[in-house]
């Protein structure tokens, strides 16, 4: 026991009377005995002494020895003073300090908390000319949150350095016990006088932030980008990768010990020059999984689950307010966090942000363009942190080995659902552009062809499932109008056409299609450069039966038994592309199908409607001939929905529906 004890250079404690001594015997069902663990406890003025021996095996930093362990704690009651005691929380006296004629306003954002800087001034203590912070908690749960954090600090102490590298270090508190109201006070390391969201919203915040974190080859190399300076995509992207694996680090020390913060923001996370490294905030709220201990109960495992959950979402908050610089604006992050809860698919996040983050933003729209880099991995990552179930939000590990955090140099080996994601963002991304050359509509159809290949929802009840809702026509790949020499009786400029599906019953599997065509019809022979016009809008409607059924791909010989996946013009187009290593692959086919499984659409009788917004007066313009420019220049599936006979990919995000001549229709799922 002694030798134990000089180890720690924690003290002596011996089996004396002075020490109540409890044996806990743990047995197996037939009564014999696993383990015997001795625990006594010794209560002196200011300290209290805790050993414990247990015959279970235990870890290095846990046991020496004979497996005794004997670790000095501060009673925060008694005793103490001048930041005495040599334990690892101290309690000092106000005396010890000199207050500093500023009070750190980033290092607060709580009513109750008061926060001063100070500089000890007591010559035997170890943080001797060293400046702290002192956060004074006034309210009775500001002092319960004080009181916590040091609990915190106490289960973290057998890995401190670990502990510190990634958290507020506390060094102590100063307790005044007065007559009525006794004041608590925390002293914990100064880590700058800005939090993270004080940094963000700086207007010079990247080059200052560049030169503090001091990045160096080392750092650089550290989140796998090799590009020093560069454009400022390039910069904030290498600096969001450096602040979140810090803050995943820390949070996972949290997790793997067994707490949760539950108070991630960031407000509550601050750098520090001196080791370049994200400190997490005081553990005022953590909370722990396992209450009355751990156990392989499903009680403490939801738990367990929850609070981790929790946890990300806040980390997901924090990553689109670090990329998204528009959200800091609070009205902006008010519809980002209505949208999530209102249930919504956060998947669903780039469409729903296009639509409220200004093209002329301050930022330019760097944060756009850094989700949408690596085939829209960041997307996936803030999908995955932001998730509406907890059991499918990411972990902190599994988002450290995520693409958009390892970079270029870091060779991951993608899942296949982040495959399926790179090749549906890149698809959307080909259709924000201009497509008027048959290269780039090429390029689309062999994405499409790959998405059909990789759906993961080929049965008729996942469909029921994920096809409900409001879809927006992104692309087809048949005929395209595009602006011609032609001149149309009609000038009608076609605006959004929506494909809006409902299910019946959940008793059947019949559902109803609307088809959406928003217009305007503009005066005059011309164009005009006012686009203004008569709006109105064509409605088609149809029921449909779901049913399972396979889609045949017939071989040809011109092609060399290759498979025929494309146009009837470019049968052997997927067949030469799959060829390639690259996307070799990523199918997991070794020899390509014959058939695949899809979702065939029985239709029923359509009913079309067109509704103008005001009289025509033109009198050459006609309803009829405003159908019949409608029909030319919408893809024909959209107004005739019966020439839609299956579906062959859909997800929580994008759609594809293949038409009698074998057409794709390729849908994004819209959130107006």
């Amino acid at each position: 026991m002694a030798a134990t004890a000089a180890i720690y250079g924690v003290g002596f404690c011996s089996f004396s009377d002075n020490l109540s001594t409890k044996k806990l015997i743990k047995r197996r069902g037939n009564g014999s005995i696993i383990g015997v663990r001795s625990i006594c406890s010794r209560r002196e003025v200011g300290t209290v002494v805790r050993c414990s021996s247990s015959s279970k095996a235990t870890a290095p930093l846990e046991s020496e020895g004979d497996g005794r362990r004997c670790v000095i704690e501060e009673d925060p009651e008694e005793g103490g003073g001048g930041g005495g005691g040599g334990g690892d929380v101290m309690r000092f006296k106000m005396s010890d300090f000199k207050v500093l004629d500023r009070v750190s306003i980033g290092l607060g954002g709580r009513a109750d908390e008061v926060v001063f800087e100070a500089i000890v001034k007591d010559s035997n203590s170890p943080l001797h000319n060293i400046k702290v912070v002192l956060r004074k908690l006034v309210s009775t749960q500001a002092k319960r949150r004080g009181m916590r954090a040091i609990e915190v600090l106490k289960k973290l102490v057998r890995r401190k350095l670990m502990y510190h590298s990634y958290s507020m270090q506390v060094y102590g508190y100063i307790s005044s016990p007065t007559s009525g109201r006794g004041s608590f006070t925390l002293v914990h390391g100064y880590h700058g006088s800005f939090s993270l969201r004080h940094w963000l919203q700086q207007s010079d915040w990247l080059p200052t932030l560049e030169a503090t974190l001091a990045l160096d080859e080392e750092s650089v190399r550290r989140v796998g980008d090799d590009t020093v300076g560069g454009p400022a995509v390039s910069r904030q992207l290498r600096i969001t990768r450096i602040l979140m694996r810090d803050l995943l680090i820390g949070v996972n020390y949290l997790h793997s010990h067994g707490l949760a913060h539950t108070e991630l923001r960031l407000e509550n996370v601050h750098i520090s020059p001196v080791d370049r490294h994200i400190k997490v905030g005081i553990l005022g709220n953590a909370a722990d999984f396992y209450e009355d201990g751990p156990n392989s109960s499903t009680l403490d495992m939801d738990r367990r689950q929850m609070m981790i959950a929790f946890d990300m979402r806040c980390v997901g908050f924090m990553m689109a307010k670090m990329v998204l610089r528009e959200l800091m604006d609070p009205l902006n992050f008010l519809k980002f966090k209505s949208f999530l809860m209102k249930g919504n698919d956060p998947s669903c996040l780039r469409e729903f942000l296009l639509q409220i983050l200004s093209r002329n933003s301050p930022s330019g729209n760097v944060g756009l363009q850094i989700l949408d880099r690596n085939w829209g991995a960041g997307w996936n990552l803030l999908s995955l942190l932001l998730a509406t179930k907890p059991s499918k939000r990411i972990s902190c590990l599994d988002a450290l080995r995520h693409p958009f955090l390892c970079g270029p140099r870091w060779r991951v080996a993608p899942s296949m659902d982040i495959i399926r994601w790179g090749l549906g963002s890149t698809a959307v991304r080909i259709t924000e552009e201009y497509i008027y050359k048959q290269p780039q509509r090429n390029r689309l159809s062999y994405f499409i062809e790959l998405m059909e290949m990789l759906n993961a929802h080929s049965r008729p009840k996942n469909w029921l499932e994920l096809l409900p809702g409001k879809w927006r026509l992104l692309y087809c790949t048949g005929r395209q109008i595009g602006l011609t020499l032609r001149q149309p009786s009609a000038r009608v400029l076609i605006g959004d056409v929506y494909l809006t599906i409902n299910r019946a019953s959940k008793l059947n599997t019949s559902i109803s299609f609307t088809s959406d065509i928003g217009f305007t019809v503009m005066n005059g022979r011309d164009w005009p450069h006012d686009k203004s016009g008569v709006t109105g809008k064509l409605e088609v409607n149809s029921l449909f039966r779901l049913t399972s059924g396979r889609r045949l791909y017939l071989k040809e010989e011109k092609t060399s038994e290759k498979l025929s996946f494309g146009q009837p013009n470019n049968q052997d187009s997927l067949a030469q592309k799959l060829s390639a290593k690259k996307w070799r692959k990523l199918v997991p086919y070794k020899e390509f199908p014959s058939s695949l499984p899809v979702a065939k659409l029985v239709a029923a009788d359509i009913e079309v409607t067109m509704s103008l917004g005001d009289n025509l007066n033109q009198n050459d313009v006609t309803p009829s001939s405003i159908v019949q420019e409608i029909r030319v220049q919408v893809p024909p599936e959209m107004f005739d929905l019966s020439r839609l006979v299956c579906g062959t990919y859909v997800d929580s995000r994008l759609l594809v529906l293949r038409g009698v001549n074998g057409s794709a229709l390729l849908f994004t799922r819209s959130m107006c």
